[in-house]
């Protein structure tokens, strides 16, 4: 009994340590995860980010102009009375200085005190109110539209770097193996000549091609670390784990060759430009409305003191400016007509109903480019997909016909031309196959961007 109890113990103890341990394992990288952390570092993101909000903003602020305009004014002023009295509501900034006629023996100035408030709310304006939000709306929709659009750009752009690093990564493995191939035909030769089975030609020969090998490796490796510092600008930390993404590069993955026919009506580049004529449009309408009438309920109130007195000599003091308080209200209706901007606003709407049709034009354009590279990068996808098969199967028989004129060559039967010739052969089958890969992603990529499905890419790769 008690060896079961500190079995199961034990088993518990190793648990308790390895699920931890198991659990602290990075998850496998992919370019899916790299997004989610550009997503969250690059700046451009933030930038389009806070031209949303400013149009949201803005969109709120011209919703407002239908609420009640109010407002409101307070003044103390000292100085000369001419004038007559009378009860009125001035703008902000401008001052009562009105008064009544005096006896000669009173002050020539008297100190005044007045405070309104005023409200002015647009009961009717002919539809130009409503006209405005929805443009601000459209306005608004379009900077979402922009900003998708955008993200597509950065996850391509972000492919594509991504892409390129691993291209000059594959290249720089070849590279290598390439260095470590010719080596040992160099010791090979050097071993034969030696004995004297190879001319001593042979050894400088493999020599050569040894020092060019590692010519071409350095510059691989400085192709390579240049990609990677462009990739992190935009991933914005000190180094990124792409080995298990090198692999799965150079191995053949189909992809979801057509599976889009057609250009979503959707897509945000083509619905940022259907907001931005729909903005056009409604500016228009709204312009065009501007020369109508405006029909608005008034209201005020005031409150006035003076050291002016019915009768009575007019007082200098400060302090009797807050005597002989009055108080007027008023209510009513306002008809505003500016009938001279009936033409001026008739021309400005047409000029934006002109913007909004060469938008749409724009957008039609763009669909049909769009649709005619869709279709195209599904051919090339297609054929590529072919070509990497193609390429896969001379790179394998490259190999296993180099590895048989090696062990010829070993054994004296071929001379190191010949050699040399079937691994320039292997060299060319690799680079075919290389370049191959890339262009097939490449066009994955191009392809997620006009069909604004980056799963595939962001999953395999």
């Amino acid at each position: 009994m008690m060896k079961h109890i500190l079995a199961a113990a034990l088993w518990g103890f190793v648990m308790a340590v390895a699920f931890p341990v198991y659990a602290q394992q990075p998850k496998e990288n992919n370019l899916g995860s790299l997004w989610s952390q550009v997503a969250d570092y690059y700046s451009g993101i933030k930038s389009k980010t806070a031209e949303v909000e400013a149009a949201n903003y803005q969109q709120r602020a011209v919703k407002s102009n239908q609420l009640p305009q109010l407002k409101a004014q307070a003044q103390n002023t000292y100085g000369t009375y001419e004038g007559s009295l009378g009860a009125f509501f001035p703008q902000a900034g401008f001052f009562n200085v009105s008064g009544a006629a005096v006896p000669i023996e009173s002050s020539t100035s008297a100190a005044n005190t007045f405070a309104s408030a005023t409200v002015n709310w647009e009961l009717y304006s002919f539809g130009k109110l409503r006209k405005q939000n929805q443009a601000a709306g459209a306005l608004y929709q379009q900077a979402l539209s922009e900003k998708e659009a955008y993200l597509l750009r950065l996850k391509k752009l972000l492919s594509e770097r991504y892409i390129n690093l691993l291209y000059n990564q594959a290249k720089w493995n070849w590279t290598q193996k390439q260095v470590e191939r010719l080596n040992d035909i160099r010791k090979t030769t050097a071993g034969l000549s030696a004995s004297g089975l190879r001319p001593a030609a042979d050894s400088l020969l493999a020599s050569s091609s040894h020092i060019q090998a590692l010519g071409e490796q350095h510059k691989w490796e400085g192709f390579k670390n240049a990609s990677l510092i462009k990739l992190l600008e935009l991933y914005g930390g000190d180094t990124v784990d792409y080995m298990e993404s090198s692999e799965r590069f150079i191995q053949l993955s189909q992809g979801a060759v057509n599976q889009f026919s057609s250009v979503d009506s959707a897509h945000p580049i083509l619905h940022a430009l259907e907001e931005k004529s729909q903005y056009y449009t409604l500016s228009g309408e709204a312009q065009k409305r501007a020369s109508l009438p405006t029909v608005s309920l008034l209201g005020g109130y005031s409150y006035r003191g003076t050291g002016i007195q019915t009768n009575e000599p007019v007082s200098g003091s400060w302090k009797d400016g807050f005597n002989n308080t009055a108080t007027n209200y008023l209510v009513g209706i306002g008809i505003t007509w500016d009938i001279s901007a009936l033409q001026r606003d008739h021309l400005k709407g047409e000029k934006l109903f002109k913007e909004a049709e060469s938008v749409q034009q724009l957008q039609l354009q763009y669909k049909q480019a769009m649709q005619a590279d869709l279709a195209a990068s599904q051919s090339k996808i297609a054929q590529q997909y072919q070509q990497l098969i193609q390429t896969d199967q001379a790179v394998k028989q490259s190999q296993a016909a180099y590895q048989m004129y090696l062990a010829r060559y070993k054994s004296g039967l071929i001379a190191l031309s010949e050699l040399l010739q079937i691994q320039n052969l292997l060299e060319q089958a690799a680079n075919l196959h290389m370049e191959a890969s890339r262009d097939y992603w490449m066009q994955l990529a191009y392809e997620a961007e006009l069909t604004t499905d980056f799963d595939y890419l962001f999953n395999h790769l």
